[in-house]
């Protein structure tokens, strides 16, 4: 128990050092004249300490409740999930610290001209030749201006001639906005991922609940014999296109933007589960096991692994001017998540067409056969997988293309950054 409340709190310090860290940063090279500690009046000292002090201990009682919440209320999957959060703060709280600490050591790196000026997010030149005396003598002032103020922020130069900082005091400033924004929205959009998925499964209860009466049973009693192409489900996703490839994937991807599971589906594969895994008729809860199961998949889903930091850093690394990668940063999400919407709407229209192979006449309701072979590679978990890493592109992606100067920054058609849309 202690130890959890150590981590609780030990967390809640580096997640307030990775908000509060990148004003020392910023501070650091404000200006040559600034105080030392010993030099600052102590109100305001202490003023900052109590800042950290009192955030610091909200975060860690607030993560503490939280947990407590979910141990009471038998929440096992969605501990984990919290204790992985807890992790991704701290390994973000780390690089906040690294990067801070590691500032003057990092501007002292230099570098060649020459690969300081290749791979870069927006072009950029010191100077332009232009004819119009009138536009040189202005974008000479504001060159002379933007180097005024960089002279605050990195006061460092390179000894050696035609060399520059491998990163500036300036730089590293914005990459560490940049990370506190990446765990904010990574924390913000998990939780709305998590609500969203409940708020759906909540609207299946009255189906459930439907489950329970005498209609219902009477409707699916196992003496009523039905042709199988008379059936709902089999009516629902299947027709006579269904037979041709093309037009059986057209329309499974169409399907999935109306209605994705509708009452037939549910009740369908309810019944194929109780049939298959209890016995037949057997009084189960199917609605509370999906939420179960919905929680165990976020548990995997608001995990970060090496394989999602190194896209991230792929990102960074390929967003060249004129490459587009923003654009393509925003549609692979999209595309791959109506990949998968469309092979589970997919799977659900080859079991209708499988149960009317297998038999002409049904007893009851049609009985579904669920199978790893529906899946890619026989891989369900791939589809968790890749809704994973669509999840944390799309959210992931926001505060790059938010914060990187690629998008702050904006590129006259000439070549040049535009000195007015930068921060």
């Amino acid at each position: 128990m202690y130890s959890s409340k150590f981590r609780n709190l030990f967390c809640s310090v580096l997640f307030s050092w990775l908000c509060f860290g990148g004003l020392a940063m910023a501070a650091g090279g404000s200006r040559s004249g600034s105080r030392d500690l010993d030099q600052t009046p102590t109100w305001a000292v202490a003023a900052v300490c109590t800042v950290f002090i009192l955030i610091s201990i909200a975060l860690e009682k607030s993560l503490h409740k939280v947990g407590t919440w979910l141990v009471q209320k038998h929440k096992t999957a969605l501990l984990e999930a919290l204790e992985k959060v807890k992790a991704e703060l701290m390994i973000l709280g780390f690089i906040s610290l690294l990067l801070t600490f590691g500032q003057s050591y990092i501007v002292r790196i230099c570098i060649p001209e020459k690969l300081a000026d290749i791979m870069l997010p927006c072009p950029y030149k010191e100077a332009k030749k232009a004819s119009d005396s009138e536009e040189e003598h202005r974008r000479k002032l504001l060159s002379y201006e933007r180097r005024y103020l960089a002279a605050d922020t990195a006061s460092f130069k390179c000894s050696r001639e035609g060399h520059e900082p491998l990163l500036s005091v300036n730089g590293l400033h914005q990459l560490h906005i940049l990370i506190f924004f990446l765990a904010v929205i990574h924390v913000f959009y998990s939780a709305i991922t998590m609500m969203l998925g409940r708020l759906k499964i909540r609207g299946w209860k009255a189906w459930e609940a439907e489950t329970s009466t005498h209609n219902y049973e009477f409707a699916n009693a196992a003496s009523r014999f039905r042709f199988t192409h008379e059936t709902s489900f089999v009516r629902a996703h299947t027709s006579f296109l269904t037979r041709i490839p093309i037009f059986f994937y057209i329309r499974c991807f169409f399907r999935q933007f109306y209605r994705s599971v509708n009452k037939t589906d549910y009740l369908t594969l309810r019944n194929g589960f109780i049939t298959v895994h209890l016995a037949p008729g057997s009084k189960y809860n199917f609605q509370k096991f999906i939420k179960r199961s919905l929680e165990d998949d976020f548990k995997v889903v608001v995990g970060v692994s090496p394989i999602l930091w190194a896209s991230v850093v792929v990102y960074l690394l390929i967003n060249i001017n004129g490459w587009r990668t923003t654009i393509w940063a925003a549609l692979i999400p999209v595309v791959l998540i109506l990949a998968v919407g469309t092979k589970l709407q997919a799977i659900l229209a080859k079991m209708a067409l499988e149960i009317t192979e297998r038999h002409a006449v049904v007893q009851g309701m049609p009985l579904v056969q669920g199978s790893d072979k529906y899946f890619w590679f026989g891989q369900p978990q791939l589809v968790l997988h890749v809704i994973h890493f669509a999840l944390f592109q799309d959210f992931d992606a926001m505060p790059l293309q938010l914060y990187h100067p690629s998008i702050i920054c904006s590129c006259n058609s000439d070549g040049f950054k535009d000195e007015n849309s930068s921060i």
